[in-house]
């Protein structure tokens, strides 16, 4: 547990409400808020196609939720560069930072895994998780961190690269197929076994790229050199030739975006959404000085990893459950519908998990690691 970081407006708004409002959004998650909303709707309908979007994409295409991890990852990314050099000003020996950097990985790697072992109620090995991968990202990109943008760039693309290749010279005929890809036959020799949804490990080296582009980003934030309108505009540039690229690869039948096994086309269009978000908060929170809105998510992107690690062990079952219990006998017995049942249960958790980031936060209890 550390001590109170600066206060929120000695801060970069828009990455506190960037990586608040995306926290907001896991818990939300968490909460079984989006399942409660999506059962609302028959299926066909509008709001039924609208809350379908926060759903993972099956396979082949994009969802809104599918760009969640992404943005996670960019966040975590754009936020190095910051506390690279606050904490390198501090202690005043990089060699200390990067002990600081592999327990943190470590620490990640160890949560990562261990979240496995809860989901599966057994002691088990699997590196599937957001935070195993986080792991492998952000210690590549601490290594990264201060070579020029140009170099950083070409490694961030020759991750892309070698991911495409890998796939391709594992099955050149058929090179993304759904458990039958190098990035599932990773997984047997790593593993054992392979994920049913379709997810794979090997994600931890193309969704580097995620994390190493945020680093560039915030570097680009410190920069003095640029004036606030030209990183926006450089932001805006960067997202549109993402999503080009990301998109154009899918369009033109060269490479799919997949989610599951982050393809290079699904990296490059997740990136330049990311990008243009980063743009887009920037522009409205810290250039137009639009941010008395944000506090309500800044809040709980102040315990990250905390929160995440809350909603995910107890939030999915304990929580929901002990909610349940009062939800149902009081507003049960007034005849509500099962589909207003649930949304009323996942809200209710969602204020619960929201106002425990609200008690940290009034009493400056910040978890690090």
């Amino acid at each position: 547990m550390a001590s109170s970081p600066k206060l929120i407006d000695q801060r970069l708004g828009s990455l506190d409400a960037y990586r608040g409002i995306t926290m907001f959004l896991l818990v939300a998650e968490s909460a079984l808020i989006y399942r409660a909303l999506l059962d609302m709707f028959s299926e066909g309908s509008m709001g039924y196609m609208f809350f379908l979007q926060f759903t993972h994409h099956p396979w082949n295409g994009l969802r809104f939720w599918d760009l969640i991890q992404p943005f996670f990852m960019f966040i975590v990314g754009v936020a190095m560069p910051f506390s690279f050099n606050k904490r390198l000003s501090l202690q005043g020996d990089r060699s200390k930072v990067t002990k600081h950097i592999l327990r943190r990985c470590g620490l990640l790697f160890l949560f990562g895994t261990g979240l496995h072992c809860v989901y599966a109620d057994a002691l088990v090995f699997e590196l599937w998780n957001v935070l195993t991968q986080l792991s492998f990202t952000i210690l590549l990109t601490y290594f990264l961190i201060r070579l020029p943008f140009r170099v950083q760039l070409i490694i961030s693309l020759s991750l892309l690269a070698l991911t495409e290749f890998m796939y391709r010279l594992y099955d050149p005929a058929a090179p993304f197929v759904k458990g039958e890809n190098f990035g599932s036959f990773t997984d047997l020799l790593l593993m054992g076994k392979i994920n049913g949804g379709g997810w794979v490990a090997i994600n931890c080296i193309p969704t580097a790229a995620h994390t190493l582009w945020g680093a560039m980003c915030g570097n680009l934030l410190l920069s003095h050199q640029s004036s606030s309108r030209e990183k926006i505009k450089y932001f805006v540039l960067a997202g549109l030739g993402g999503l080009l690229i990301g998109y154009g690869l899918d369009w033109t039948g060269i490479t799919p975006i997949v989610k599951r096994i982050s393809t290079s086309a699904f990296v490059f269009a997740s990136g330049g959404w990311a990008v243009l978000a980063l743009a887009w908060f920037y522009w409205l929170i810290d250039v137009k000085k639009v941010k008395s809105w944000t506090f309500f998510f800044i809040i709980v992107g102040m315990n990250p990893i905390f929160i995440y690690l809350f909603a995910q062990v107890l939030g999915h079952d304990w929580l929901t459950g002990f909610v349940r219990i009062f939800n149902y006998g009081v507003f049960g017995a007034l005849g509500l519908s099962e589909n207003l049942l649930e949304l009323l249960n996942a809200t209710i958790t969602l204020g619960i998990m929201w106002y425990l980031c609200y008690f940290l936060y009034q009493r400056k209890i910040f978890f690090k690691i």
